[in-house]
């Protein structure tokens, strides 16, 4: 990393639907990429060019989705929780906080009904998120010539703290988790378990120019310099490592 960080928001006015070229999306509104430039773009650009898009009048709610509801709740975002989830991990009145079959733990399965295709419809997760990230980085490195990482982001909330931040959900051409285990401070102490998630931390970095209402599906990062083959799978712990149970 040059000690130097630079954030650009890339815009797009449009309405992003199935097809869309995300390449040509991001290329048309970024300076030429340079080697070492990393891309973040949000999850539901993705989900939309990849047609990840539901209307909700079409979902029929199951009995379980009716139960799982709640008072207040709707049957019809739950019912598709329901289909995106591997188990219900909690359940507040009609807040569902799920696991996905990604693996990703959070509200309503990653599904969201704000910035959909118009009112009364609910974005899913992309389906692989790590494949859409390479699919997006060879097609990004063969238009322009340099050597990029690309990380597909949303945002999640975390135990016991107040709001939401970016977090990586696919990556390609970046080190998702930096390990420093074995590493030695300048005071001689060893590390043992440290472990930086460079991916989350690049996508709450990009976050900050993605907003929520400013038509901006992507940010470009420089400076940081993309390196290594990582992937937004290894950012999950599974339920065997997990030192808290």
């Amino acid at each position: 990393m040059s000690g130097r960080l630079e954030i650009l928001a890339l815009r797009h006015e449009g309405e992003i639907a199935c097809g869309c070229d995300l390449a040509q999306l991001v290329l048309a509104a970024a300076p030429p990429l340079r080697d070492g430039d990393v891309v973040v773009i949000a999850h539901k650009a993705v989900a939309k060019s990849e047609g990840r898009v539901v209307d909700l009048a079409t979902v029929d709610p199951s009995p379980a989705a009716l139960e799982l509801s709640g008072e207040g709740g709707d049957p019809r975002m739950a019912e598709l929780v329901l289909r995106e989830s591997r188990r219900i991990v909690r359940r507040r009145g009609g807040l569902l906080i799920a696991e996905t079959h990604h693996g990703f733990v959070c509200a309503s399965a990653g599904i969201d009904r704000s910035n959909g295709p118009s009112a009364g419809w609910a974005v899913l997760l992309p389906v692989d998120p790590d494949a859409s990230a390479a699919a997006l980085r060879v097609e990004l490195e063969r238009r322009s010539g340099a050597r990029v990482g690309v990380v597909i982001a949303d945002t999640m909330g975390r135990a016991l703290r107040r709001g939401i931040v970016g977090t990586a959900i696919g990556v390609s051409g970046v080190e998702a988790v930096r390990a420093y285990a074995g590493a030695v401070d300048p005071t001689g102490y060893e590390l043992r378990t440290t472990a930086v998630a460079v991916a989350d931390e690049l996508a709450a970095a990009a976050d900050l120019v993605l907003g929520k209402l400013e038509r901006v599906p992507a940010a470009l990062i420089r400076g940081f310099g993309a390196a290594g083959d990582g992937s937004g799978r290894e950012l999950v712990r599974d339920e065997a490592e997990d030192l808290f149970r």
